[in-house]
């Protein structure tokens, strides 16, 4: 943990010198694309309010100046599979957005979805030294929190203070400089899978960029996609992307809950294949023409032109009617929403005050799927498009652009979290000593 700990500050200190130099990368590594967006900062937003993302967080901070999409290779369910293919294909994206930009990146901001995420919830509470709460008092309380023993394999990507409470005043957001006697925090905290992280840092250091940040593709999502109020008063935010949907839970503009779902577009996608037997390149053309959840009358006598490149004359001229088409694809979202039901219910969604349910990613743009997710998921279900930021192209401001708008919001306007404060040495999680200890007690 001591590790990852000093390995996020670094991270956080190239951000900033990224930011002085005025230009960074944003790199959204998804299943079935990978975006990047090479950003300029003018410094005229720099970040004041600690802690707040308002729904134009950063907007006058930052400009796109180059942006750039390739299909991912080696990617399965949001995790690497095949390091050279992915690099590969992140260099790819990467040369073009510099070239659109026409300057050089050296850092960059990622972001990935699957990793199997878990969400914990910590709190704790401290008696001020002084009158005035000071940095020192939220690292100490910050520090404070019991953390649970979360597993050798994963590592802790976001850890962020939610909501402080000094006597008995909950609900602040940022406690410094307040007078009072006990502090307390409320912190939610996501581990993922270790490898998955190491891989991606791992893969990024071999294109010859230095990693700034590393964020949930899940996070990154619910920030873009849902405004000020829904951030406010509560709401969930679904990303569905190409091999795995992610859930993510908001309210007091913090996020309280993230998860992920290892099914999505791609699985759709293959559902089409098999069913029409056709090649992946034509399931995923018929699915992005003819797709839909809700037959009609009309579709039965809808024929589609399946095609096909195998030289036989008969079988390259299929056809099959929509509501076929329909018939296979409506099993396969129903499930994915079935599963991010579960999800959202282990969640205790239903306890929040608004429930309202926002579907983002590239996935969400089948028809009829906001009619269909609101039997399933709840009344309270829209359709969402990433935040309008300067100089996005027309071409990256679709739903299946959420992850990478949404990472380059928190890259201009990070919430707090817990390595920017200097936690007590004797203070840290004691998980790096208790690995310390059965070493030991192993190989002695």
């Amino acid at each position: 943990m001591m590790d990852l700990y000093d390995t996020q500050r670094s991270m956080r200190q190239m951000r900033k010198l990224a930011m002085q130099r005025g230009v960074v990368a944003i790199l959204d590594v998804g299943s079935s694309k990978i975006a990047c967006l090479v950003l300029r900062f003018d410094g005229a937003g720099q970040l004041g309010d600690e802690g707040e993302i308002g729904s134009l967080a950063g907007q006058s901070g930052f400009r796109v100046i180059g942006a750039a999409t390739t299909r991912s290779r080696g990617v399965r369910f949001g995790e690497i599979v095949a390091m050279g293919e992915t690099e590969r294909a992140i260099r790819t994206a990467l040369q073009a957005a510099q070239k659109m930009a026409g300057i050089r990146v050296d850092h960059v901001i990622a972001c990935f979805s699957g990793a199997e995420p878990r969400s914990y919830g910590l709190d704790a509470q401290i008696e001020l030294e002084g009158d005035v709460v000071t940095e020192q008092d939220v690292a100490r309380v910050l520090a404070g929190c019991d953390v649970p023993d979360y597993g050798e394999d994963r590592e802790v990507l976001h850890a962020q203070p939610v909501n402080f409470a000094l006597d008995h005043r909950s609900g602040l957001s940022d406690p410094r400089g307040q007078l009072g006697n006990i502090l307390s925090v409320d912190m939610h905290m996501l581990t993922v899978d270790a490898d998955a992280v190491q891989h991606l840092a791992h893969c990024i250091k071999r294109c010859d960029l230095e990693l700034a940040g590393i964020a949930s593709s899940s996070y990154a999502s619910g920030i873009s996609a849902l405004v000020e109020d829904e951030q406010e008063l509560g709401a969930a935010c679904i990303d569905l992307g190409g091999g795995s949907t992610g859930i993510s839970i908001f309210i007091k503009k913090h996020m309280i809950y993230a998860d992920t779902v290892r099914m999505g577009g791609d699985h759709i996608t293959s559902d089409i294949s098999m069913g029409l037997q056709v090649p992946m390149a034509n399931a995923e053309r018929i699915k992005t023409f003819y797709g839909g959840v809700h037959a009609t009358g009309m579709d039965d006598r809808e024929m589609i032109e399946i095609g096909g490149d195998t030289g036989d004359y008969e079988h390259d001229r299929r056809t099959a009617s929509r509501a076929e088409l329909i018939g296979i694809m409506r099993p396969r979202v129903e499930e994915i929403l079935e599963e991010v039901r579960v999800r959202l219910d282990a969640a205790g969604f239903d306890h929040l005050p608004s429930q309202q349910i926002v579907l983002t990613g590239g996935g969400s743009q089948i028809p009829g799927l906001d009619g269909l997710a609101s039997r399933i998921l709840g009344q309270q279900v829209r359709l969402g498009r990433p935040l309008r930021v300067h100089g996005l192209p027309q071409a990256a401001t679709g739903p299946g652009f959420a992850s990478a708008v949404g990472l380059s919001l928190f890259a201009a306007h990070p919430q707090d979290e817990w390595w920017d404060f200097e936690i007590p040495a004797d203070r840290y999680p004691a998980r790096s000593l208790k690995r310390a200890v059965k070493w030991f007690r192993d190989n002695w």
